[in-house]
């Protein structure tokens, strides 16, 4: 066991953050025990403050700073959550903060960030982007640097997870943790490995942003040529060197999910359990959803690191969700371009209780046939079966979809 991120260490960040942090709920899922053959518990950072875990490590690591440190501000690199951490702990302390985020990072996390105090300079493509920027920031000012997971204090914080789901669920067989640089499963998989050493802790990585699990296969941090991934919490392109060492000692496995199932992770826990996370903290859900790992009778907890999700990126994920559960169609034909024949189609749709959502008739395009008219249908529909039964009753009437 690493000897700079031990349990006393992470007990002590434990007390020390109490006063800023929620113990978040650990919720048993009749859904997810019922569709994966465990008992399964939710461990919900999603209502954690700023909507994600990392306000555990952040608070732990500015609480630790002197005093000349902290008149000089704090610096951090982040896709969002950390950023958001950083900020909030910065802020309830009186610390300056300059956030340094990816470019594409989410609207809704940059506007957080700021609303917490940070000032944020947008740059580059992925965190480790950002993260080169920040160094240059810090050489120039002498912020003390606040590390998203590469850092003893931060993982600390991270673990006081560990001890909640050990204090709530003593009787825990398996836990899986995201990963992106790999802090979080760090600091819990130290502090329940302390504690029930034959736990199975379980990493789970996007298929897209596997830097922890290619570390564990060359023996050693490696950067990646990209990280694309929907879960831009976890798309970091190089695990860290200190959280690598203690991955290497206290877990047991890390899977990967691919981007269609960390989406319909997503839309299951928002209908089935009415609980929104982000691609980041639904992917434990998706690899037991994907049996990934086996559960079968187990007690396992499934971490939902954050839910701060984009709402454009969670209406894509809800129209994608319903158009591959058959309850929505997307549909065209061309019609003689005649009196009624729009009539008689709307009457065949309205016959068989589907809804229309959209609807666009279009005779100017110049790929549409001389005395025909195009039209574009979006239907709310019950199922495949459904959708079959509406494409043959219009068949039959002469209107085929094309």
């Amino acid at each position: 066991m690493s000897t700079e991120l031990s349990l006393a260490k992470i007990q002590e960040a434990q007390n020390a953050i109490q006063p800023y942090i929620h113990q978040t709920v650990l919720d048993h899922s009749s859904t997810m025990s019922a569709l994966t053959g465990a008992h399964i518990y939710l461990k919900m950072e999603n209502l954690q403050k700023t909507g994600s875990f990392k306000a555990r490590g952040a608070m732990n690591k500015i609480l630790k700073l002197s005093e000349d440190e902290k008149k000089k501000g704090v610096l951090a690199a982040s896709a969002g959550n950390h950023a958001q951490g950083v900020a909030m702990a910065a802020s309830r302390l009186g610390i300056a903060s300059t956030i340094v985020m990816p470019e594409n990072a989410p609207l809704a996390k940059v506007s957080a960030t700021e609303g917490y105090g940070a000032k944020v300079i947008l740059s580059g493509a992925v965190f480790d982007d950002a993260y080169q920027k920040a160094v240059e920031i810090q050489q120039e000012t002498g912020a003390t640097f606040i590390h998203a997971f590469d850092d003893w204090e931060v993982m600390a914080g991270q673990g006081t997870i560990g001890l909640e789901i050990f204090e709530q669920l003593p009787e825990v067989d398996t836990v899986l943790v995201p990963i992106g640089g790999g802090g979080l499963i760090a600091g819990v998989g130290v502090a329940l490995k302390s504690l029930k050493p034959n736990v199975r802790i379980i990493g789970v990585q996007a298929a897209g942003a596997a830097s922890m699990l290619h570390a564990l296969e060359v023996g050693k941090p490696e950067l990646l040529a990209r990280a694309n991934t929907v879960a831009d919490g976890i798309a970091v392109k190089k695990a860290g060197e200190r959280t690598f060492a203690t991955v290497r000692q206290v877990v047991d496995a890390i899977v990967t999910v691919e981007e269609e199932e960390i989406s319909q992770a997503i839309l299951m826990l928002m209908e089935r359990t009415k609980t929104l996370a982000e691609g980041a903290g639904a992917v434990s859900v998706a690899a037991a959803l994907q049996h990934k790992v086996d559960l079968k009778g187990q007690k396992a907890v499934l971490i939902l690191s954050g839910g701060n999700i984009d709402v454009n990126f969670l209406a894509q994920i809800i129209e994608r969700g319903l158009r591959r559960s058959g309850r929505a169609m997307v549909c065209q034909m061309l019609l003689p371009d005649q009196p009624g024949n729009l009539e008689k189609v709307l009457e065949i749709i309205a016959q068989e209780r589907a809804n229309i959502i959209t609807i666009e008739h279009a005779r100017y395009d110049l790929t549409v046939p001389m005395r025909s008219a195009r039209v574009y249908m979006t239907l709310e529909t019950q199922s495949f079966e459904h959708q079959n039964r509406i494409s043959k009753r219009l068949e039959e009437a002469g209107y085929p979809l094309v």
